[in-house]
């Protein structure tokens, strides 16, 4: 089963999908946010060029687990998203994505502030991990 992960942002949504048997993430192009409108039927193309049969979209916590800010224009954005895709939508825990896709670019001798696209790309390609991660070990 194909799985897409969203890190939604206002600015830029990263994304990835996993492989067809749902044990790893790989990242997709960064897109660029153009409006609502705009991103849902770029999701909705996706969704179909890749078969997706889920959506995982990051929801924004607070180091104590509280919904952050942002968590309301989040599941906001959730609710749309169901509504035009044909397909399970749920939210998982992003936490850290943000601030480990920056180490690891610096890691990778990558400057995390002159390419913020590859850091929502990373971002979403860990969320999608962990989750197909418990996921799996859940399922065990």
């Amino acid at each position: 089963m194909r799985i897409l992960a969203i890190d939604f942002g206002e600015k830029r949504v990263g994304l990835a999908l996993s492989d067809p048997t749902g044990v790893i993430a790989q990242g997709l192009p960064t897109i660029e946010y153009r409006g609502q409108r705009h991103l849902l039927s770029e999701l909705g193309n996706i969704v179909r060029k890749y078969d997706v049969e889920k959506v995982v979209v990051g929801l924004p916590l607070t180091m104590k687990g509280e919904r952050a800010a942002a968590a309301e224009k989040t599941e906001e954005f959730v609710a749309k998203l169901e509504a035009t895709l044909a397909i399970p939508v749920e939210t998982w825990d992003e936490r850290l994505t943000s601030r480990l896709a920056e180490r690891t670019m610096l890691a990778c001798g990558q400057s995390p502030s002159r390419k913020k696209s590859k850091v929502d790309e990373i971002a979403a390609m860990l969320l999608l991990q962990s989750y197909l991660d418990r996921k799996g070990s859940v399922e065990k």
